[in-house]
């Protein structure tokens, strides 16, 4: 299978990064539990203009988290593995399994609660995390595993988009959202022309963010939406499109998700665990995400590969396609993210992401053993 230099490039920062991510969120939890844990969490909540640290790192860092994703898959669309529509089918369908089952069990738990607005928590998977854990398996994983899960995250990632485009807008001021829309078509129309000079989409897109931002629909939306407009071409290195991500990698991995994973998980562990997965949206995500991911992921997978819509690869098989379903159990990132729009009150949202946290470490470890056991280990050479 040939896979381009950006791809592996994309795939190695991201392995790096979830490991950057992990090793964040462990010092993170630790010091939330220390004597300073209140000094290390006023900290993340202290102003900073008029609004809290970790306010800009959710609204405003993580529209260019967002950008990335959004220019990965504008490539993975046009040259990349969503290309050709009968290799696209494998993924989209893991996806969309991996998106419905984990909502529909949360939703089956939560329906008529009011905490049923967090049935679009379970949906996401967390693509440096979830490669992070596969890169502990060393060259044993075939590449057509890395591009599927990398392609099933990528597309989760844009399903959980547009749910928070959807359905945690409340509020919308129209005027502010129509010049953010009328910025987007101006950058659109700059893309036909021709222009490949990057100042003025990375300023057309500050404009945008800023009126999206308060336009009511969630500003990070900015950077999948700024991602389209800037010209792909022809996909080489002389793109703008790939001058950008190939830019944007590092800083995305070890910036701006260690600050979200630093920020967000400052969390004071007051509850028991089992207190809180009996409470209905603990259960619903915890279930959501170590049973619905898997179960969604393989059955959509299954049975498009035995209506012969689509199929495996030479080099998979059903033992790796149920360790990367058991991988996409892996929330984190966007789960907490969604988590934070979802639910109103710091000892929910903190609850709902310690839920997280162990779901998304139970999913790793069932991939990792599954994995581990459906990859033949590499002769060493003598």
């Amino acid at each position: 299978m040939k896979v381009t230099k950006l791809f592996k490039d994309f795939s190695e920062s991201e392995k790096a990064g979830g490991l950057t991510l992990i090793a964040c969120t462990v010092v993170s939890m630790i010091i939330a539990n220390t004597f300073y844990g209140n000094e290390y969490a006023h900290f993340w909540h202290s102003s900073l203009g008029n609004q809290s640290i970790e306010y800009w790192i959710n609204d405003g860092l993580m529209t260019i988290f967002f950008l990335l994703i959004g220019l990965e898959l504008e490539r993975e669309i046009y040259i990349g593995e969503l290309s050709k529509i009968k290799d696209a089918l494998l993924p989209i369908f893991g996806a969309i399994g991996g998106m419905m089952i984990p909502a529909m069990i949360y939703l089956y738990i939560n329906y008529g609660t009011n905490t049923q607005s967090g049935a679009g928590i379970p949906m996401a998977t967390d693509i440096a995390f979830a490669l992070g854990v596969l890169s502990l398996l060393g060259n044993r994983v075939p590449t057509s595993l890395k591009v599927f899960l990398t392609a099933l995250a990528v597309i989760d990632d844009l399903g959980a988009i547009l749910v928070i485009a959807i359905f945690y807008t409340k509020t919308i001021v129209w005027m502010n959202l129509l010049v953010a829309a009328a910025v987007f078509i101006l950058l659109i129309i700059l893309n036909r022309l021709k222009v490949r000079n990057l100042i003025p989409y990375l300023i057309g897109g500050v404009t945008m963010w800023y009126f999206m931002l308060y336009s009511g629909v969630h500003a990070t939306i900015t950077g999948v939406l700024l991602a389209f407009a800037v010209p792909f071409g022809n996909g080489d290195e002389k793109s703008s499109s790939y001058i950008l991500q190939h830019f944007l990698h590092k800083p995305v991995a070890f910036i701006i998700l260690p600050l979200f994973a630093l920020a967000n998980t400052a969390i004071a562990v007051s509850t028991s665990f089992q207190d809180i997965v009996t409470e209905s949206y603990g259960l619903g995500i915890l279930l959501g995400l170590v049973l619905g991911k898997p179960l969604g992921i393989v059955a959509l997978v299954f049975i498009a590969v035995k209506l012969r819509i689509c199929k495996l690869p030479n080099d998979l098989n059903w033992k790796m396609i149920i360790g990367a379903g058991c991988l996409g159990g892996i929330g984190f990132t966007m789960s907490i993210f969604i988590t934070l729009l979802a639910f109103e009150g710091f000892e929910l949202q903190n609850n709902a992401k310690i839920v997280i946290l162990v779901a998304s470490v139970m999913g790793a470890i069932v991939g990792f053993v599954v994995l581990s056991f459906a990859l033949k280990p590499t002769l060493k050479r003598l």
